[in-house]
């Protein structure tokens, strides 16, 4: 990958903020379902005010021009893998160290990277582990049954539809997408039941009033880690937030967004 040059940001396509050489420590940010790359820009840019590389990877089938694209359904596990590994592989030119922070989704493919690659450290942002009105132990089940259905979109504002905000993101997911999602997050137990993760410092950050996904999933993955590894596990639990998943868009909430950015930036640069 060519870093020289100043920043650059290509609309519906990945973002690198780059210094024109390897710093000493690269980011990798993983956006969440349905959101661009746009999503993390405004966090990636204090984070390379501070000194660092900064990669913020378009997920497979995200960030088309089309809102409400259909390909969404076609997303699949062994796509967000492949896609996990290939941005790993991207973020060793950046920069001496790797640290991947994801969002949701974003912060299921940081879990699965923390568990399966060597790097400096990982922040799981309300990781995409289960969904919060379905308990954690019949997550795998409803995943099942819903790739046995035809896939179905679902608004997410039934109210407002396609004007959801914000522009850069679809305003509709995908069941299937979800359920593949459960996939890749069921691999990620299995094998953090079998040893602790690679990752050297692993986060996880979640919200005391989730709204969307499971908190409790998110807890039983620290507690597996931590009984495989007696240091760099950290679970944080941020309380005074509103209820919310989306704590990290300004485009969807700018207040809630300058809340918690310091407390975020704190934690993946320290």
């Amino acid at each position: 990958m060519d870093i020289t040059g100043s920043p650059v940001f290509v609309s519906h396509d990945s973002i690198l903020l780059s210094h024109g050489h390897a710093t000493p420590r690269a980011f990798v940010l993983f956006h969440g379902l349905t959101a661009s790359p746009r999503q993390f820009l405004a966090f990636g840019e204090m984070l390379f005010a501070r000194g660092s590389n900064v990669i913020i990877p378009r997920l497979p089938r995200h960030g088309l021009s089309d809102r409400l694209t259909t390909e969404l359904e076609g997303l699949t596990a062994d796509e967000l893998r492949a896609f996990a590994r290939a941005t790993v592989a991207t973020a060793q030119a950046l920069g001496d160290a790797i640290v991947v922070v994801g969002f949701s989704v974003g912060g299921l493919l940081a879990a699965w990277i923390a568990q399966n690659f060597e790097i400096e450290g990982a922040t799981c942002i309300a990781p995409f582990l289960g969904v919060s009105w379905i308990p954690h132990a019949l997550t795998a089940r409803a995943a099942r049954a819903t790739l046995a259905m035809p896939n179905q979109f679902w608004w997410w504002n039934p109210l407002v539809r396609e004007r959801m905000m914000p522009a850069h993101g679809y305003p509709r997911f995908a069941t299937h997408a979800v359920a593949q999602a459960v996939r890749l997050a069921g691999e990620v137990f299995t094998s953090a039941r079998e040893s602790g993760p690679q990752a050297r410092d692993v986060q996880i950050v979640l919200n005391a009033s989730e709204s969307t996904v499971s908190n409790a999933a998110a807890r039983d993955l620290a507690r597996i880690w931590q009984a495989r590894r007696t240091d760099g596990i950290v679970l944080h639990q941020l309380h005074g937030l509103p209820p919310s998943h989306d704590i990290i868009e300004p485009d969807r909430s700018s207040a809630l967004a300058a809340r918690v950015y310091p407390t975020l930036v704190r934690l993946v640069d320290r």
